[in-house]
């Protein structure tokens, strides 16, 4: 099983077992969202750009009542290509709005990156800046993202500028 596969089918399975459970916990958490999907990505290394596959996570928390549309969202990545493993943690606000079936959203968000690349380690602070829109599907709770972001390292004393495009679904609570 790919590890894309794998990740899909931990939220999908940590999706089922809280559902009954969301009822016992109703107003203790705040309303958000987990979204899991896969993720493609074109990485820099250093001088040559190359393709990736991975997935991409997050978990969003909407605490703010007097303001609706920003939430605080932990975001987590991982692409993996022959050699070379990477993994993103970023955290920051993101702004979104409710347009019908949509909500368009964007965000920015700071973390850190851990790259292996056949036994070299990096560990550079990164920025990510994108956005997307989440479609919501007929099943209650459930939307189906699109999301592109734009991921800035500096390390190696050369500038890292990379993109990511992710796909999946989201879950609401």
């Amino acid at each position: 099983m790919s590890k894309s596969a794998a990740v899909v089918l931990a939220f999908v399975g940590c999706m089922l077992f809280s559902i009954p459970m969301s009822a016992q916990f109703n107003g203790l958490l705040p309303n958000g969202n987990v979204y899991a999907g896969v993720s493609y990505a074109q990485l820099t290394d250093v001088i040559n750009k190359q393709s990736y596959r991975g997935w991409n996570g997050s978990f969003e928390a909407l605490p703010f009542t007097r303001f609706p549309r920003i939430g605080l969202v932990i975001d987590g990545s991982g692409f993996y290509r022959t050699g070379v493993k990477q993994y993103n943690i970023f955290g920051g606000p993101r702004i979104s709005a409710n347009v019908g079936r949509w909500r368009p959203f964007i965000h920015g968000m700071a973390g850190v990156r851990h790259l292996n690349s056949n036994g070299t380690i990096y560990t550079p602070l990164t920025i990510d800046i994108g956005g997307g829109a989440d479609y919501k599907l007929p099943i209650k709770n459930f939307s189906w993202r699109l999301q592109g972001d734009y991921m800035h390292s500096h390390y190696s004393s050369a500038n890292q500028n990379d993109y990511r495009a992710s796909t999946g679904i989201v879950w609401r609570f």
